[in-house]
């Protein structure tokens, strides 16, 4: 059951406390004359997939009761879950995507990455989910939902071309890194404010200076999905000038 404490800040607010004002610091520091960082390109198709793909898995687990929101601290609901909770699906992805703007995210790396190398990558990424469905018994169902959902999007990235983000380790580490301890400790500010509670009975219990080990998980994988995205986004569209250029011409006459 819920140990639900005094809401002392609402979800909404959570987001102009904590969300909103590093993103428009982001925002506004951010050189959007590069055409990798404009939002019709990879950071705009990432928050739309973001959304998509998050939605039905946050909404199972609050109809199952692993966490919910106190009625005092949303606006309204969507399905199961709040309206501030899509908005989160959705201003995550700017605020890690507007900070990795900062690093280095080109690859020197080529096309043609040999297909063992690609089998190797979605190899590990479904080992990643078949962890995940055998951690689905109770008091890790948080822990093993949170690894199956994972490890698609992780095969794929790692089996398209894990060698160039191997590349990038160093912008990786920084990209996932600072948002993550950042949402961190937001998260764990929002836990302690009430905002949204956990139900023991599917939590391994195990914690980080307060925060559940599967909260601390979320945010880093979750995280390094963007990163990953968006590197890898941008390692095609930088060849693709290059690509189109070796296309056959239509001959006249």
């Amino acid at each position: 059951m819920f140990d639900t404490p005094l809401v002392a800040l609402t979800y909404l607010e959570f987001h102009l406390v904590f969300v909103v004002p590093p993103l428009l610091i982001l925002a506004a520091t951010t050189r959007w004359t590069d055409r990798r960082y404009a939002l019709p390109g990879g950071l705009g198709i990432l928050t739309v997939v973001a959304v998509l793909y998050t939605t039905p898995w946050d909404n199972h687990l609050i109809a199952v009761g692993v966490w919910d929101y106190p009625a005092e601290a949303v606006v309204a609901r969507v399905w199961q879950a709040p309206v501030e909770e899509y908005l989160f699906f959705a201003l995550q992805p700017l605020l890690t995507g507007l900070w990795l703007a900062r690093l280095e995210t080109q690859s020197a790396r080529e096309f043609g990455i040999p297909l063992g190398h690609r089998i190797v990558g979605a190899l590990a990424g479904l080992a990643v989910a078949l962890a995940g469905w055998l951690l689905l018994a109770e008091p890790t169902y948080y822990l093993g939902t949170l690894l199956l959902w994972a490890g698609p999007v992780l095969a794929i990235q790692w089996g398209f071309a894990w060698p160039v983000l191997w590349d990038r380790r160093r912008t990786l580490l920084l990209g996932v890194g600072v948002p993550t301890v950042y949402l961190w400790i937001a998260d764990r500010i929002a836990i302690e404010l009430g905002i949204w509670v956990f139900d023991p009975q599917y939590m391994t219990g195990i914690e980080l200076l307060g925060l559940p080990i599967e909260e601390a998980l979320f945010f880093a994988l979750t995280n390094a999905f963007l990163v990953q995205g968006l590197v890898l986004f941008w390692w095609v569209t930088d060849r693709w000038a290059t690509v189109r250029e070796t296309w056959p011409r239509p001959t006249t006459g």
